[in-house]
């Protein structure tokens, strides 16, 4: 009974994020279909040929149906994306979605026009994440750093701005561009920064974060 209770909340996931993903692709279904009978066709009938059609079929449909869901995801994923794209804590929402080793602070620092900071922490250091406004997030980055630069002098500090205008990061690259950083501490050292800002963290004012489905990475 359990297991069939599994099977019918991953089927109920499965079909929650294809209506998400239909609703920014009408034509995902078609498309789907499409790739799953190109890939199979291109895998089955050298098999057919040079060996025999049951081998062909073998290999040739999961072939097929992997690509096909390789082509949901992606899909998927942009859809995830873009319906929260723009929403204050949107970036802290992806990042705890992320893989790897992120701790995330949301909305550290808060303006009344919801620019905001969020503090995370991994083992290229600290990264203060602001979303809002260029002109305004500067400001409260340049505030934010200063205000982490007291309890972690010797600990490297990286600001990103995430959003859609000139210079920003859109939220689609934002697992991308921190994958970039180096890694200058040790994972232990990067557990002692954490424990260091928890007093910190206690006294900011946290937003919720965007509700719906988020983009899964497998880990």
């Amino acid at each position: 009974m359990a297991r069939f209770s599994g099977i019918k909340s991953r089927f109920s996931t499965i079909l929650e994020n294809f209506r998400m993903a239909k609703s920014g692709r009408p034509t995902i279904g078609w498309e789907m279909a499409g790739i799953f009978l190109v890939v199979g066709a291109v895998v089955a009938t050298p098999l057919s040929i040079f060996l025999n059609w049951p081998t062909g079929v073998i290999l040739g449909v999961p072939a097929g149906a992997i690509a096909a869901l390789f082509w949901f995801s992606r899909v998927a994923m942009r859809s995830a994306y873009k319906s929260i794209e723009g929403q204050p804590g949107a970036a802290a929402a992806v990042i705890e979605s992320m893989r790897g080793n992120w701790s995330v602070t949301p909305a550290v620092a808060v303006t009344r026009n919801q620019d905001l900071v969020s503090r995370v922490v991994g083992r290229c250091g600290v990264i203060l994440v602001g979303e809002g406004a260029p002109s305004r997030v500067v400001a409260l980055l340049a505030t934010e750093r200063k205000k982490t630069a007291r309890w972690l002098p010797d600990i490297p500090i990286y600001e990103m701005q995430v959003g859609t205008e000139e210079g920003q990061i859109r939220i689609s690259r934002l697992q991308k561009e921190m994958g970039k950083l180096p890694k200058n501490l040790r994972p232990a050292e990067s557990n002692d920064i954490r424990r260091r800002l928890d007093a910190l963290s206690q006294r900011q004012n946290a937003i919720p974060l965007p509700k719906g489905p988020m983009p899964r990475q497998s880990r």
